[in-house]
């Protein structure tokens, strides 16, 4: 297994944890008294309702899911004693890599939806402040 593996296996788990760990604070944080009042604002509450979808998406089903590829695929390579890119892998490793690519897809672009919807939030929860300025 490659060091970039290795740091993947370790890594993207950490992160979909702490993803959906900061939308549950953020939600619990919501200005003025909570999750109170994240109730009775449904726009607020669709973006971090969404983002909290995508988090659990990657979480539970997508992140696991590429990386049983990943590690499946490695697997593959030790039978076939090629390499997953080699361009006369076997048909089993071609399989492989179509369970992986489609799979590291959807988590890359589920992420980037978790990661818009916050964005959506943030810019819900800034268009409340009041600059004041004093002259």
């Amino acid at each position: 297994m490659s060091a970039f593996t290795t740091l993947q296996k370790r890594v993207f788990p950490a992160y979909f944890r702490l993803q959906s760990i900061l939308l549950l604070l953020t939600a619990a944080t919501h200005p003025p008294s909570g999750p109170l009042s994240l109730v009775r604002s449904p726009g607020d509450l669709i973006p971090l309702a969404i983002g909290g979808a995508f988090a659990a998406l990657n979480l539970i089903v997508y992140g696991p899911r590429t990386q049983e590829m990943m590690v499946e695929r490695i697997h593959q390579e030790t039978r076939d004693g090629r390499k997953y890119n080699d361009p006369e892998c076997s048909e089993e490793m071609k399989a492989r890599n179509k369970a992986f690519s489609r799979a590291h897809a959807m988590s890359i672009h589920i992420n980037l939806l978790a990661i818009g919807s916050t964005i959506w939030y943030g810019f819900r929860l800034a268009s409340r402040f009041q600059v004041v300025v004093e002259r």
